[in-house]
């Protein structure tokens, strides 16, 4: 039962993290692209790579950290859900530049966060 309110207390924090950043992303960027979504699975991208690295390969951290961190609250911020559908709607409405652009960046640059992610963990 603690492993789950560990997950559930991340995924409530993650999931406030990611409504805050949309909101802000559409403030500044606007909402013709979905910044917001780009820019949460990226940094996400970015502390799963650091968080896991240092966690598997430096520090011995109680496994409560990785299901509040790792699964609750990174899993609660990140949206791949949202980028499918967001991605669709592009397709869906003739949009095929940003739809692929779209595609192209959170594959690539979530791909390039994470490898940074583990390169910064492994140089601290």
């Amino acid at each position: 039962m603690l492993n789950l309110l560990a997950v559930a207390v991340g995924g409530a924090i993650g999931a406030c993290t990611r409504y805050l950043v949309s909101l802000w992303a559409v403030s500044r960027l606007g909402s013709e692209f979905p910044f917001g979504t780009l820019l949460v699975n990226v940094v996400g991208c970015f502390i799963i790579g650091i968080f896991m690295t240092l966690t598997t390969e430096r520090l011995l951290v109680s496994p409560y950290w990785r299901l509040i961190l790792a699964v609750g609250f990174l899993g609660g911020m990140t949206t791949f859900s949202s980028f499918g559908y967001e991605t669709l709607r592009l397709v869906d409405s003739a949009n095929m530049v940003p739809a692929i652009a779209n595609i192209a960046l959170n594959l690539f640059v979530g791909l390039l966060a994470t490898w940074l992610g583990i390169v910064v963990a492994r140089i601290i």
